[in-house]
């Protein structure tokens, strides 16, 4: 399976994607932890679902090979806009759309809200949703200072498995795409606030989900160390017909850590959604 890294001018604005496959299109929206990029968190799904699916991976903002800007006032929304453009200038009126943590809380955001702008025909939610956890592996996402140590924090905190903490090659790969020109910069400096200003709340559960209309699926790690046991099913009760997976023994990252029983829980349900 051929995946080509493409790059297109989005209101200006240079944005890398990966692409495969042909047929309905399926975006996949990485998460936000410094070292982020499309090609890092869907290496292990591209090809699956490329099988059957025309896959679109980008770089959001910031991120990866895309353009390294911040919107001091709504971050997230720029993003999510980006996105929706992004699918304009492709051509995508309608998609399937997986995001990861940040991407997920991205999609749930934006279909909640009063005047969605994504083409969402379908929505999988992996590992985001959830009221994130105060603890010291929500710390090292947040205070990343990008020295190498640090970056093994963050890979702690993103895998059950202590083996990807400990190889020093994998930590390496994300600790390069930090120190990027701009990565750190950008988003570090979404993460800058007045003196004296108190730190912005994470992201909440709280919304409102019944304002969504298309299928949902809610994947949850058995073993995450951000989110508390038992957000997805919380959450997939307040949709009408969503449903909900745990991958056990998973962290953060699932669809990296258990790829195989990921890619299995996707194809199934776009295939029910079909």
């Amino acid at each position: 399976m051929s995946v080509d890294r493409k790059t297109v001018s989005v209101d200006g604005l240079s944005t890398s994607y990966l692409e495969a496959g042909v047929g309905d299109p399926v975006v996949l929206l990485h998460g936000g932890e410094f070292g982020g990029s499309a090609e890092i968190a869907w290496e292990n799904t591209i090809a699956a679902l490329g099988q059957h699916y025309r896959v679109i991976a980008p770089d959001m903002l910031g991120f990866g090979e895309s353009a390294k800007v911040v919107d001091f006032t709504d971050g997230r929304g720029m993003r999510i806009r980006h996105i929706a453009r992004l699918c304009e200038v492709l051509g995508v009126t309608s998609a399937h759309f997986v995001g990861n943590s940040m991407g997920a809380i991205n999609l749930l955001v934006d279909t909640t809200s009063e005047r969605p702008v994504l083409p969402v025909r379908s929505l999988v939610a992996i590992c985001g949703g959830g009221d994130i956890q105060r603890n010291e592996h929500v710390g090292a996402l947040y205070d990343y200072d990008a020295t190498f140590d640090a970056m093994r924090a963050i890979v702690a905190a993103l895998f059950a498995d202590p083996a990807y903490p400990a190889d020093d090659a994998y930590v390496q790969r994300r600790y390069e795409s930090s120190i990027a020109p701009g990565a750190w910069e950008s988003l570090a400096a979404a993460r800058f606030r007045r003196p004296g200003l108190e730190a912005p709340p994470t992201p909440s559960s709280q919304r409102a989900y019944e304002r969504i209309r298309v299928p949902v699926l809610m994947i949850e790690g058995g073993a995450d160390k951000l989110l508390p046991a038992g957000w997805a099913a919380q959450i997939a009760g307040q949709i009408r017909g969503a449903t909900s997976a745990v991958v056990p023994d998973a962290g953060h990252c699932p669809h990296i850590e258990a790829p195989e029983v990921v890619n299995e829980l996707l194809l199934d349900f776009l295939k029910g959604v079909s």
